[in-house]
């Protein structure tokens, strides 16, 4: 088994995440990591799933899910040709000891304090899931008191976008005319 990122185009409708997630459920396969949002044309989003399955797992799914209506266009993205980043949120304690190297911290994984609280601050921290980790057992010792972590996205290196190859039209409903 080896992980693979996803890159997949989807018409921006209601359920279709349920029914992409549900796919990769029935077959028995765990999503490590899924984001999904819009992109530069407003009828169709992104998402970036994570899965760690046997490459003829994952030939299996990727037929599949070409066969749901609303899938756009499926990209596999090698870590070596994409950009990957994901996002950290992360309250600390630090109190008046403890804050100045909390700060420290912060400055050295280029990340950058929300808010701050007497007895806390909140980080936000952006990078590559390695980094992400090495930040958070740096922080440890100080007390995390509560962390939220965003799933990966990722774009493809270089000039070409994904929608340059083929994206299909989508039909967008036309309203009825008044009068």
């Amino acid at each position: 088994m080896s992980r693979h990122t996803l890159s997949v185009l989807v018409e921006n409708k209601p359920g279709v995440l349920a029914r992409i997630a549900g796919l990769f459920s029935r077959r028995g396969y765990n999503i490590d990591s899924l984001a999904v949002g819009p992109t530069e044309h407003s009828e169709v989003s992104r998402m970036t799933i994570v899965v760690n399955v046997a490459e003829s797992a994952l030939e299996q799914v990727t037929k599949q899910l070409n066969k749901l209506v609303e899938v756009i266009k499926i990209v596999e993205l090698d870590g070596a040709t994409s950009v990957t980043r994901e996002l950290l949120l992360v309250k600390v304690r630090a109190d008046a000891q403890t804050r100045g190297q909390v700060l420290e911290t912060v400055q050295l994984f280029r990340a950058k304090v929300v808010d701050v609280a007497t007895d806390a601050v909140t980080i936000e921290a952006t990078g590559s899931a390695e980094k992400l980790e090495a930040f958070l057992r740096v922080l440890e010792p100080f007390g995390v008191r509560e962390l939220v972590q965003s799933g990966m996205v990722a774009i493809s290196r270089g000039g070409r976008s994904i929608t340059d190859r083929t994206l299909r039209p989508v039909a967008v409903p036309v309203p009825p005319a008044v009068g």
